[in-house]
């Protein structure tokens, strides 16, 4: 596996990958020494993210190879067919996976999500609106929903 560490408005964060595909993107809560040469298997995913935050990418596209029980993939994917820019709440989620009941069991996949940003777990929230739980924190969480939003909010002072 090849890693990386690039600076992102939200901190540093820590890319790991092969040709198979990115497995993991962790946002890291300490100052790391960013890489200097990208090893050629985590290019795109560096590109397209340095997109996405200049607000030029929306989709993502590379090949993603996260370990994960099957219920976690199931989850994952679901979340995949969030919109940007759009939420959905932890009940509807599992209503979509078919089983209500496993509200638990879903918002715990959730956060075992190792796809930060590109499996979009940051756009769950609970069911009256609230940002609940993430891995990233709360304060990240309202950034990306914010980044991601259509009604840009601007400072008055």
């Amino acid at each position: 596996m090849e890693e990386c560490i690039i600076k992102t408005p939200l901190g540093f964060t820590k890319i790991i990958g092969d040709v198979d595909g990115i497995a993991s993107i962790t946002v890291l809560n300490s100052e790391e020494k960013v890489t200097d040469i990208i090893p050629q298997e985590l290019e795109e995913c560096v590109i397209q993210l340095q997109e996405y935050f200049k607000g030029e990418r929306k989709q993502f596209h590379f090949k993603i190879n996260a370990e994960g029980t099957d219920f976690q993939k199931r989850v994952w994917q679901e979340l995949l067919n969030i919109p940007y820019g759009k939420t959905t709440s932890y009940l509807k989620l599992s209503q979509q996976l078919g089983d209500v009941k496993a509200i638990r069991a879903v918002a715990n996949a959730n956060g075992k999500n190792p796809l930060w940003i590109i499996v979009p777990c940051h756009r769950v929230i609970g069911s009256d609106g609230s940002l609940t739980g993430y891995a990233g924190g709360l304060q990240r969480k309202q950034w990306l929903l914010e980044h991601e939003s259509p009604y840009k909010q601007h400072t008055l002072f």
